[in-house]
């Protein structure tokens, strides 16, 4: 490492730890070194219309959740979008504790007879009459910030999702937004009422090099109010004025979906 790259990178731990003042907020950073990530598959689908969409949420409320239940994946979550479109999408979200258990698990759930009874009108839908038009997966790696999904209090409870991916420019710049979350901000956006349920770096799907998070809030009203809050916190501002981290270096786009709890979520 070069003398100017090494002096510019302490400058910037120095500023970042100068961030944590609560005390809970540095014990829970050092508890999470020690936890081993997890790694998250999301899957999308592409449906063609409300008919698809009210079979694939029956068939992973019915069939699906309690599949992987006894599998032993105990968290999974489906949604919907808050706002529907013409051709609306689902979105499925499997925890794993290791690639193998990833690896695995179409082979265990195809040997489930449980699971083929429960799934029958899904699985057995034909090609002139399918339950769905595609399915896109993206497997992520857990932040060393944040290795465990967190469930929200507020399951059963009314509640809504946003789903954030910051695409970057290139794989340091994406590196480099990692290490932002793990050194300072997911501390802030705790201490600012954005609650995280998982953040995770895409390791193999589209549109790499990018990063996932997803937060939950009570209505919009509350996602405003915590937004607000965030952004005028006077950590969060110190910690982007820090010149590496900057918007215009690290991340090309954001992109934002609005999502609500589907039938039998457990998230």
């Amino acid at each position: 490492m070069n003398r100017r790259r090494f002096i510019t990178s302490t400058a910037a731990a120095v500023a970042v730890t100068s961030l944590t003042s609560p005390l809970s907020t540095v014990q829970a950073a050092d508890s999470a070194k020690n936890m081993k990530p997890e790694y998250y598959e999301l899957r999308t689908y592409s449906l063609k219309d409300a008919g698809q969409l009210e079979l694939v949420e029956r068939h992973w409320a019915q069939a699906e959740i309690p599949a992987l239940n006894r599998l032993g994946i105990k968290t999974v979550g489906t949604f919907r979008e808050q706002a529907p479109s013409v051709e609306p999408k689902f979105y499925a979200l499997i925890p794993y504790t290791s690639l193998e258990q990833f690896h695995d698990i179409d082979a265990r759930l195809l040997a489930d007879a449980q699971y083929q009874k429960d799934g029958a009108e899904y699985l057995g839908k034909e090609a002139k009459s399918p339950a769905y038009d595609r399915i896109e997966s993206t497997l992520m790696l857990a932040f060393d910030g944040m290795p465990k999904l967190e469930v929200p209090k507020r399951v059963g409870q009314p509640r809504m999702f946003v789903l954030r991916t910051y695409q970057n420019p290139s794989e340091p710049a994406g590196k480099k937004k990692i290490e932002m979350f793990n050194t300072g901000e997911i501390g802030i956006f705790r201490r600012c009422g954005l609650t995280p349920v998982f953040f995770g770096e895409n390791i193999i799907g589209t549109g790499r090099p990018n990063l996932t998070y997803l937060l939950v809030f009570n209505d919009m009203a509350d996602h405003d109010q915590s937004w607000n809050t965030f952004r005028t916190n006077p950590d969060w501002l110190k910690l982007k004025a820090i010149p590496e981290y900057a918007d215009a270096k690290i991340v090309s786009k954001i992109i934002k979906t609005f999502l609500v709890p589907a039938s039998g979520s457990q998230i």
